[in-house]
């Protein structure tokens, strides 16, 4: 048996070059996503410049520049598409080579599987090397990949010893009798998110939060300085007990369990294990992933289904935005015409939270941001650019002023709220912009 695995794999063993050939014009070609970019497979692609035409890319978060989209300044050959930009793909959508395409997180894989995103016609995976069982391990992405692979027509693999094995769960491997090629790519360590530097802002909107969480609490931490802080803080308090739910494992976790803060004794679904569906962070926090039986990977249709999340009590969300306006309409992808994220799974843990027992779901942001040498306000009186939660979904909103619920009330609640935690220098002009919109009362207190 394990001869016949090894026969087979030696069959479809390729160089990248003679991989990426199966590539036609006018095909969708999927790539693994955030930190498991094929970069191998994407630098033979983009050798094909000019070789081929209207070849469609589709990525999430690529965490290493895209050389398909590089290379083609005039896209005749390559179009690359996100769901989720990064900093380089920021840097490639400035110069009109990166699409954006909305997505809520969790329904990735029902659409694939639905026809309700493009056919992949080419799937490029890169995982570990395959082990006794044929198995190749998706490593530190699981997310919507195994759905893509499912329904593609062709499965390229491109391993490296350096990848961790992150076990499950589900839907975490891919066996050989399901890939086509195979491309072994030299040893390269994984790419290093480094800790956030910690701002005083921050500091004190996680005391504020942290003062909203209990022993046995279920945590899920988004992206950005302020959760790691959150878990920073909690490393250094009384809580015990915690569980976690997340769709990022980051190193604030890893940091949490090594202090014994996070048992999972007190979950409802995977008791005692860290749920996550992608990973990004330091060295250490591939270490401790590789291998290791308390951290499961999950795809993103379970981890950030609002069902799922909600199946576990005292769930805490944690999530960061760029404007929040008088209306509690979230902003947390972009401004204006700017372009910075993506929707991700922000409105999955603020429903899923609220639908939990004792749940709650923060939305953090500093008050102010820079604009040049102009500083603006980010409660507003309107979001300027993309609504990432809805008013009627917003729960609890927190910046270095204050934190407010704005569940159940009323348009005028909202605005005096959201005043109330904004930077005293904007204060008064907020207060004349609600009156302006007929949502300020003359009984509501002066901020």
């Amino acid at each position: 048996m394990r001869k016949t695995i090894w026969d087979e794999y030696r069959n479809k063993l390729r160089t990248a070059d003679e991989a990426v050939k199966v590539v036609k014009s006018g095909d969708w070609v999927y790539y693994s996503h955030f930190a498991m970019t094929p970069v191998t497979l994407d630098k033979a692609l983009a050798r094909r410049v000019g070789e081929i035409t209207d070849v469609k890319i589709s990525l999430s978060n690529g965490m290493h520049p895209v050389q398909i989209a590089a290379c083609d300044p005039e896209r005749k050959t390559f179009t690359y598409n996100t769901t989720f930009y990064s900093k380089s793909d920021r840097n490639l959508a400035k110069q009109g080579l990166a699409f954006f395409i909305p997505a809520n997180y969790h329904e990735q894989p029902w659409r694939l599987r639905n026809g309700f995103s493009p056919k992949p016609n080419v799937v490029m995976v890169k995982t570990t090397p395959m082990d006794n069982n044929g198995l190749f391990n998706f490593g530190t992405s699981n997310s919507y990949i195994k759905a893509a692979t499912e329904v593609a027509d062709i499965v390229i693999v491109e391993t490296n010893e350096g990848v961790p094995r992150c076990l499950g769960g589900h839907s975490e491997n891919i066996h050989i009798s399901d890939v086509d090629y195979i491309v072994e790519a030299e040893k390269a360590p994984m790419i290093v998110v480094p800790k956030p530097k910690v701002s005083p802002e921050e500091v004190k909107m996680a005391e504020l939060i942290i003062e909203e969480i209990s022993d046995g609490a279920c945590l899920q931490l988004g992206i950005g300085g302020l959760p790691n802080t959150v878990g920073s803080l909690i490393a250094e308090s009384d809580l015990k007990d915690l569980g976690m739910h997340s769709e990022m494992m980051c190193d604030a976790f890893m940091d949490l369990y090594d202090q014994g803060k996070i048992t999972g004794r007190y979950k409802y679904t995977d008791r005692n294990k860290m749920i996550y569906t992608f990973a990004m962070g330091t060295p250490e926090l591939y270490e401790f992933l590789d291998d290791n039986p308390v951290c499961a990977s999950y795809p993103v249709d379970y981890t950030n289904t609002a069902e799922h999340i909600a199946c576990n009590d005292n769930m805490i969300s944690i999530n960061n935005a760029l404007q929040v306006d008088l209306y509690g309409q979230v902003a947390s992808e972009a401004i204006g015409d700017r372009h910075i994220s993506g929707s991700g799974g922000q409105g999955d843990f603020v429903v899923g939270a609220a639908k939990s027992r004792g749940g709650k779901a923060f939305i953090c942001l500093r008050s102010t941001r820079q604009d040049g040498d102009k500083t603006l306000s980010r409660i507003v009186p309107d979001v300027h650019g993309i609504v990432s939660v809805p008013r009627a979904w917003a729960f609890y909103v927190v910046t270095e002023y204050g934190k407010v619920c704005l569940k159940g009330k009323s348009s005028w609640g909202i605005a005096e709220d959201l005043i109330s935690i904004a930077h005293p220098d904007f204060q008064d002009e907020l207060v004349k912009a609600a009156e302006a919109k007929g949502i300020w009362r003359k009984s509501n207190k002066t901020v």
